[in-house]
């Protein structure tokens, strides 16, 4: 057990570590231009390492150093892996790669940890096998292991409306339109976080986007850029928003984080507690926004969101669950049910977990959750399920509070390797 002790106030100035899911793109997408690309502020968690030995596995050359060099083999340079391509606990290596190699002229093989093994796939399969990829999963959720055969022809272009919004299934789609053999066009309930069509433009593909809908053009070949540079993740500074927010005698400056429009729910949902938030020294680089997040201590009340808000902020919403805990009133937020198949079912974890913590604070439906805001506090032990976001969101909880011990702190090296660290 790792245990957690109070903190009285934060007043720091934090770099944190560079966006995971741009960290993911940014290795794939070099691996298929035909130039040198140099990432900076490179995540080098668990999960993006995956990606890079599964690109490695399939013939990019790339070095790990304090900066990441991939020397791409083109866009039709990717090569039949001689082994299984283990994804780890990585959803967005499986679920991006499953994309990528379902065009290719190879046959390959996707394993994960015991977590990812559980997690279904079939959303991912369905719009690839209807652009005539063959894909074969275990049962009928297509869970891991999963056989990507050689397409018996080119894929074919389709128009596909999403059931849901969700970046890595309309990644998978997009990289996969890539190859077709006409354009592809998806459409969004809500609009997901645009990561990948960002990169793609700033590679030189081409795509259409008005609102919802995003059309996709076959590629000859990607031009890539010289650098990369890879922004703060929102997602981590999020756990330092939300402390410095509930804390006392608080004030914190989070430096270079990305502010891409489809990722700030939390900053909208925390202002509108009445979270005092500022963004600083806005800039941009390689298509994405970043900026300088000041955080005072503030006093937060309940609120009511869902919706399209949900895709904004779907991996915050453990943290804010701990920030709602301290308001004044009652926060319900619908239209979670995703959650229910991320690393671990996150809606019953919080309320089994979070509760040892706050007792009474929290109650969901399949799909919804509640926080009462301003019971008592005292101090627990807690599992983490092995879900880093947990681990983080249960940490800061005692920290506010009364104190924690969780089970598993190691989980925290799939996206924040030097969280507890600075936490301490």
């Amino acid at each position: 057990m790792k245990k957690i002790l109070p903190i009285k106030n934060l007043r720091e100035e934090i770099t944190i570590p560079g966006d995971k899911s741009i960290s993911h793109r940014a290795v794939m997408l070099s691996s298929l231009a035909d130039t040198p690309v140099e990432i900076e502020n490179f995540l080098a968690g668990a999960d993006c390492l995956s990606t890079i030995s599964c690109m490695k596995k399939m013939g990019v050359d790339i070095q790990i150093g304090e900066k990441i060099l991939v020397k791409g083999n083109g866009l039709f340079g990717l090569r039949e892996p001689s082994d299984i391509l283990d994804a780890g606990n990585s959803g967005t290596t499986l679920r991006l790669l499953l994309g990528l190699t379902a065009p290719q002229n190879f046959l390959v093989t996707f394993t994960g940890d015991s977590s990812l093994r559980k997690r279904p796939m079939a959303r991912v399969i369905k719009p690839l096998t209807e652009m005539g990829a063959s894909i074969f999963g275990r049962n009928d959720n297509k869970n891991l292991p999963i056989t990507v055969l050689k397409p018996a022809k080119k894929l074919r272009g389709i128009t596909y409306k999403m059931p849901i919004a969700s970046a890595q299934v309309k990644s998978a789609i997009i990289l996969a339109a890539l190859y077709a053999e006409n354009p592809t066009t998806i459409i969004e309930p809500y609009p997901s976080r645009n990561h990948t069509e960002k990169m793609l433009q700033a590679f030189g593909a081409k795509l259409e986007i008005f609102n919802n809908e995003i059309k996709i053009f076959p590629a000859e070949k990607l031009t890539a850029p010289e650098k990369i540079i890879v922004p703060g993740d929102i997602s981590s500074a999020a756990y330092w928003l939300v402390l410095a927010t509930i804390l006392k005698n608080s004030c914190v400056i989070i430096k270079n984080v990305g502010i891409n429009e489809t990722r700030t729910g939390i900053i909208d949902v925390l202002k509108n507690m009445g979270a005092q938030i500022e963004i600083l020294n806005s800039r941009e680089s390689g298509g994405e926004t970043f900026a300088d997040l000041k955080v005072t201590s503030s006093k937060l009340r309940g609120v009511e969101f869902g919706g399209e808000m949900i895709p904004r902020l779907i991996d915050e919403i453990p943290a804010l669950a701990v920030a709602a805990a301290f308001a004044e009133g009652d926060t319900i937020i619908n239209d979670v049910g995703e959650l229910r198949v991320k690393e671990t079912d996150r809606l019953a974890a919080i309320v089994e977990e979070f509760n040892k913590i706050s007792p009474n604070s929290f109650e969901a439906t399949e799909k919804s959750l509640t926080i009462h805001g301003g019971n008592k506090k005292v101090f627990a032990e807690c599992k983490t399920f092995a879900d880093h976001r947990m681990a983080m969101s249960l940490s800061i909880f005692g920290a506010a509070a009364d104190g924690v011990a969780i089970d598993d702190s190691d989980c925290v090296k799939i996206s924040y390797p030097n969280f507890f660290e600075l936490l301490s």
